[in-house]
């Protein structure tokens, strides 16, 4: 049954949604600046992987941290709920965000890519942060962290998968390179840390409408 509160919700996020046009769209030109500083600098797959490898650890460990913050903050935060919610959020949100949607969109402009996932391919980097993500976020929850770093952080580790893991001539591609960055970036990293926890919450539907503009009102303003 679709609910008044549940109508307003949604409103908020498609409002949220088109308030972070502008500022994604920010990040994917320095993604495509960097981009052009590689191609020019002959900057190897080697660096790109290190890159890739150091910017999506910490892009899981801020998804981890909010989104357990956030399901805390307005949930019951039973340990194992928390643990769950916190780890399949951030490890699929950064996944998504750092390497399937690069992979899939080499493979609609024919680059020949390599599939890589951080939490299998580099387990025993990638999941030990995602967990002190969830420790930080439990026992100090705050969703009080700079936006802008989240989205460039994001951003540029999508780009750093497009080129340790992909073979391309880049620069004719530079316009759809944008488009996948500005995607990888745009629904993952501007709301699944606000709408994935709060799937969860049960304790609040009452006051719904309310609960929502608070929790968009506080993540924009921070």
């Amino acid at each position: 049954m679709v609910t008044i509160e549940r109508v307003g919700r949604w409103r908020l996020i498609t409002k949220e949604l088109a308030r972070h046009v502008p500022f994604t769209a920010a990040g994917a030109v320095t993604g495509i600046v960097i981009m052009v500083i590689v191609v020019y600098g002959n900057v190897s797959s080697g660096v790109s992987h290190s890159l890739f490898y150091t910017l999506h650890p910490i892009h899981v460990v801020l998804s981890a941290l909010v989104t357990v913050a956030m399901y805390k903050q307005h949930g019951k935060s039973k340990v194992w709920a928390v643990i769950l919610i916190g780890y399949t959020g951030s490890i699929g949100i950064a996944t998504m965000s750092d390497s399937i949607i690069p992979y899939l969109g080499g493979a609609l402009l024919d680059i020949e890519m390599e599939f890589e996932v951080g939490f299998i391919e580099e387990w025993w980097l990638v999941n030990p942060l995602a967990f002190f993500g969830i420790a930080i976020g439990y026992w100090r929850p705050t969703t009080k962290f700079p936006h802008a770093g989240h989205v460039l952080i994001s951003t540029w580790a999508s780009l750093f998968y497009f080129t340790a893991f992909g073979i391309a001539d880049w620069i004719p591609l530079l316009p759809f390179i944008f488009l996948f960055l500005f995607l990888a970036v745009w629904i993952p990293c501007c709301v699944s840390d606000i709408i994935y926890p709060l799937l969860f919450v049960r304790g609040k539907q009452n006051t719904g409408r309310r609960d929502a503009r608070e929790v968009f009102s506080h993540h924009h303003n921070h």
